[in-house]
């Protein structure tokens, strides 16, 4: 079994992983990310007893026990860049030997939910919603630098939208990845569902102009008019596209729920979404709980 040389896995000099600052018994399998690390806490208060709390930079975690159930909830911060880091240094916690810097031979699942704010693109989707991403589009291209990313893609629904799209080959070509259908089903409580572009920023790819002009006007009336098999793209965020790729090609559970805090067709903007953000928590965490 090949050794992992410590210029790739770094492991600090506490036996902590490099960036979360985490030992591996400091996890649970059961985990909350949130891209602001204020969250952490708003999750962390409803916990019984929290068992350790750590940060390092915007990455945040609190492990600690609610309703006895065991539940980590882990600040990522913004961007798939960071989740590329969250997603492969949570792994490496669970499924390599961090001394011997080898693969473990049994393998360990981690159930991941993404819990945050997004973007609606579709009319009827109210702000205050909270929605299910069933599926996610990566516009940031991080998948595409792992070997497997063609096994875990969806071809079909991808070759129509670079062709409904007349998609531009200077951008990184988009990726379609499914969530866990039992993860959601473990999490859900009726929430809308829909499939979630995963932007790598907030203003020009998300087709919102301040000073600088985008390279296609129209991309958002474009990825609105989008059908496939009945299935519509009906909102932005920044992260569920690496979290969902990442997560199936390292054998992980990952689904995302977030807020819908403003419709970007309607013009709209929550009044106040943080008391719908605070009541998505408590639900996420009720689910958590009771289902296995």
């Amino acid at each position: 079994m090949k050794k992992i040389e410590k210029s790739e896995l770094i492991i600090n000099n506490d036996g902590s992983i490099f960036h979360l600052h985490l030992k591996p018994e400091q996890l649970a399998k059961d985990i909350i990310l949130v891209g602001d690390p204020g969250r952490v806490a708003l999750i962390s208060e409803h916990f019984d007893k929290i068992e350790h709390k750590v940060q390092n930079r915007e990455f945040i975690t609190h492990t600690g026990t609610y309703k006895g159930k065991r539940i980590s909830a882990l600040a990522t911060g913004i961007g798939t860049d960071n989740v590329d880091i969250v997603l492969n240094e949570l792994d490496a916690l669970v499924n390599i030997d961090l001394n011997k810097r080898i693969a473990k031979e049994n393998h360990t699942k981690l159930n991941l939910i993404r819990l945050g704010t997004s973007g609606g693109l579709q009319k009827d989707l109210d702000v205050d919603t909270f929605l299910m991403s069933e599926m996610a589009i990566g516009f940031d291209g991080l998948l595409n630098f792992y070997e497997d990313r063609a096994k875990i893609g969806n071809d079909d629904i991808e070759n129509a939208f670079l062709k409904h799209m007349d998609w531009n080959p200077r951008i990184a070509t988009p990726y379609f990845v499914n969530a866990s259908e039992s993860l959601m089903q473990r999490i859900d409580q009726g929430f809308k569902r829909g499939y979630t572009i995963s932007a790598p920023g907030f203003y020009g790819p998300q087709g919102r102009e301040l000073r600088l002009k985008i390279q296609d006007s129209k991309i958002n009336d474009k990825i609105r008019s989008f059908r496939f098999e009945g299935k519509r793209i009906t909102n932005y965020e920044m992260e569920s596209s690496a979290l969902f790729g990442l997560s199936a090609l390292l054998g992980h559970n990952a689904a995302t729920v977030c807020v819908i805090i403003a419709n970007r067709y309607a013009k709209q903007y929550s009044k106040d979404y943080k008391p719908f953000v605070k009541n998505l928590i408590k639900i996420v965490l009720d689910n958590l709980a009771k289902n296995d």
